[in-house]
C-alpha cells in the first residue's frame, strides 16, 4: 500500500517533469523561431537600407531655359534720296548723227553730249560742234516743223570748282539757253522752244560723262498731241 502510493507519486512527478520539459522545449522552439524571424527582418531592413542609399534621388524637372529675345537691330539711318533716274528710253533713227531715243512719254529726244558741245564749266557752244547742230536743225524743220521743242540742260553731280557759274543748276540752265539761241537763229521759231535746267537731278547712268548733256526733246508723245488739240479748240 505504501509502495503503491510511492509509485503513484513518482509517476506523477515524472509526468510533471516531462510536461515541464516539453513546455520548455516548445518555448525554446518558439523563442528560436522568433529570434530567427527577427534576424531575418533585420537582414531585410539592412538590405533595404543599402538599396535606398544606393538609389539616386529622383531627377528634378528641368526648368526650360528662358528664351533670349533676339536683339532688335535699329534700322539703318535713312540714306539720302538718290537722284531721280531719267525715264527709260529706246533708240530710234539718229537725228544729225547724234544719239536719238524715244522716252516713255513718246517724245523724241536728241542727246548732245556736253563734253563735245561745250568746254568744261562753260556754256558757249564749241565751233566744232555747230556742224552737228546744223544737221539737227535741218531734220527738225523737215520732220517736226509743227512740233514744240523743250531744250533740257543736265550736269553731273560733281560740284563746280572753277567756273563763273555758282552751281550745276545754273550751268545747266545756261547751256540749255545757248542751244535754244542757236536753234532759233537757224530758223526754228523761238515760240516753239522752251528751256529747262535740271542740274544733276536726272542722271542717265553711273558714267558721269553721260550725265553731262543737253537734250533736245521734240514733243511727239500722245499726251502732247492731246494737249495741243485741246488748246486749238
Amino acid at each position: 500500500m505504501g509502495w503503491a502510493k510511492t509509485g503513484t507519486a513518482a509517476g506523477l512527478l515524472l509526468s510533471i517533469l516531462a510536461l515541464g520539459t516539453g513546455c520548455q522545449n516548445k518555448m525554446y522552439e518558439q523563442n528560436k523561431a522568433l529570434v530567427d524571424e527577427n534576424q531575418q527582418l533585420r537582414s531585410q531592413n539592412e538590405s533595404l537600407r543599402h538599396q535606398t542609399a544606393a538609389t539616386p534621388p529622383p531627377a528634378q524637372p528641368v526648368q526650360p531655359a528662358l528664351q533670349m529675345q533676339p536683339q532688335q537691330t535699329p534700322p539703318p539711318p535713312a540714306e539720302a534720296a538718290a537722284p531721280q533716274q531719267a525715264p527709260a528710253q529706246r533708240p530710234v533713227e539718229q537725228i544729225g548723227g547724234l544719239e536719238t531715243t524715244v522716252n516713255r512719254a513718246g517724245n523724241t529726244v536728241v542727246h548732245l553730249p556736253s563734253d563735245v558741245f561745250f568746254d568744261s564749266g562753260q556754256a558757249t557752244l564749241k565751233s566744232s560742234a555747230k556742224a552737228s547742230l546744223e544737221k539737227v536743225v535741218a531734220a527738225l524743220k523737215r520732220k517736226y516743223a509743227s512740233k514744240k521743242i523743250r531744250v533740257e540742260g543736265h550736269t553731273d553731280s560733281q560740284p563746280i570748282r572753277v567756273s563763273k557759274w555758282a552751281s550745276n543748276q545754273e550751268l545747266s540752265e545756261a547751256r540749255a539757253d545757248a542751244v535754244k539761241k542757236y536753234l532759233s537763229s537757224h530758223g526754228i521759231p523761238s515760240s516753239h522752244i522752251t528751256t529747262k535746267g535740271l542740274g544733276d537731278t536726272k542722271p542717265r547712268s553711273s558714267d558721269l560723262a553721260k550725265n553731262r548733256r543737253v537734250e533736245i526733246v521734240v514733243l511727239t508723245g500722245p499726251g502732247e498731241r492731246s494737249a495741243a488739240a485741246s488748246s486749238a479748240e
